[in-house]
């Protein structure tokens, strides 16, 4: 008992468990549910992330759907940042806890613990975490995403470029805030956001992926 005790009054640890557990809020489904009175999560792709949020609202409400499509975005993001900086600036936690704090937020948002471990494709929390721990690299991933966004108007693509251009910018001799000294963290972030856009990823293939107008 002493040793659980230990373990959970660890600052390490309660900062994990505070990224994995603020992480997995569900911004989107709360919005979409208590704002404009409808579920992500039986239309659309039926992801509770922004681009199902704007999808499924505008059908009720376009004015209402971009406001909450662009809350949901900001709230998934910040999600990330928020419990980062207050660990880097207030309790001065090593750049390894950070980096698994990123992680873990990610793998709330995807696997939230208030939906019975569904959620989202963790793109925006994942770049909400990259901004703050690398955000040169995420400006370059950021550039790939908006390039990809207009030409294509399909949003898991895009976001797959960006995951690319993200990826390949840890490559280059860009400066990275708070360096990992590995691509681990970096990696399972990714392989989370590739795993999530499966459906997407097949619909792809098939020519049956729709397009954000």
């Amino acid at each position: 008992m002493n040793g659980l005790f230990e373990a959970l009054t660890n600052i390490n640890v309660i900062f994990y468990l505070a990224a994995y557990l603020i992480g997995g809020i569900p911004f989107g489904y709360v919005f979409a549910k208590y704002i404009a009175g409808v579920n992500v999560r039986d239309a659309g792709s039926k992801s509770i992330g922004a681009t199902n949020v704007l999808r499924v609202v505008k059908e009720k409400d376009p004015a209402l759907a971009k406001k909450l499509g662009a809350m949901t975005l900001a709230a998934d993001a910040l999600k990330a940042v928020i419990p980062l900086a207050i660990a880097a600036f207030i309790f001065k936690l090593d750049v390894s806890v950070l980096w698994a704090m990123a992680v873990l937020a990610v793998l709330g948002h995807c696997f939230s613990p208030y939906l019975g471990f569904e959620g989202g494709k963790g793109v925006a929390t994942a770049f909400g975490a990259l901004v703050f721990l690398a955000p040169l690299n995420s400006i370059l991933a950021l550039a790939c995403w908006f390039a990809a966004a207009k030409l294509l108007k399909i949003s898991s693509l895009s976001s797959l470029v960006g995951l690319v251009g993200l990826l390949l910018s840890f490559y280059l001799p860009v400066p990275v805030l708070f360096d990992a000294g590995s691509m681990s963290p970096v990696l399972i972030i990714a392989i989370l956001v590739v795993y999530k856009h499966i459906p997407n990823i097949l619909r792809l293939f098939s020519g049956q992926e729709t397009k954000v107008v």
